[in-house]
């Protein structure tokens, strides 16, 4: 389900930020989670900071948008000559702990800083992505066009997916809030 900033059709709470490999979604959407919580809306989530080169390529840290102050490495140095994957698996495990929180919170929106090479595998915060979206959490991530397709079969093709863009984040966000409003008023009316 493609959406852009101007058409809304069909709304699904499960959206996903797709970039190719000269886009850096990261920035918009730590920008648009800031927005949130400065609105008052409670999102829970993790956001990556700009990448920090290091001796073996690039360091991944990993914040909590609610706690800036609270990193989470999800780099490993593997030494100069190799030439693999550098993420940590027990890195992202620590971070985990922060899309748990947002489950057990019932988080109006959970952000999770990339759907990639782990939950592809159904690794990594695959799970905790799972959980959320069975709950009916509001779900926001970031997907590389290399992953797009693996994304739409983790769904069901039921994301939308948005450019990086601020404009398609917030009419994204304004129609779930809005389906959402909606879907609470017809349950206390009954």
């Amino acid at each position: 389900m493609s959406m852009t900033a101007d058409v809304l059709t069909s709304v699904s709470p499960i959206a996903a930020i797709v970039h190719d490999e000269h886009g850096e979604p990261d920035a918009i959407l730590a920008a648009f989670a800031a927005r949130q919580l400065a609105r008052g809306c409670r999102v829970r989530g993790l956001v990556s900071l700009p990448h920090a080169p290091a001796a073996n390529g690039k360091r991944m840290v990993l914040m909590d948008v609610t706690d800036p102050g609270k990193h989470y490495p999800i780099s490993q140095a593997l030494g100069p000559a190799a030439c693999g994957c550098n993420l940590d698996p027990g890195g992202i495990a620590d971070a985990s702990i922060v899309l748990r929180r947002a489950l057990q919170e019932q988080a109006e929106l959970a952000i999770a800083n990339r759907f990639g090479t782990l939950e592809s595998q159904g690794r990594g915060m695959a799970d905790e992505m799972l959980a959320l979206m069975l709950a009916g959490i509001p779900l926001l991530t970031v997907v590389n066009q290399r992953y797009q397709q693996n994304w739409r079969d983790f769904t069901g093709g039921l994301a939308c997916e948005l450019p990086a863009d601020a404009a398609a984040l917030d009419s994204w966000w304004h129609a779930c809030r809005s389906t959402n409003a909606i879907s609470t008023n017809e349950v206390m009316d009954t």
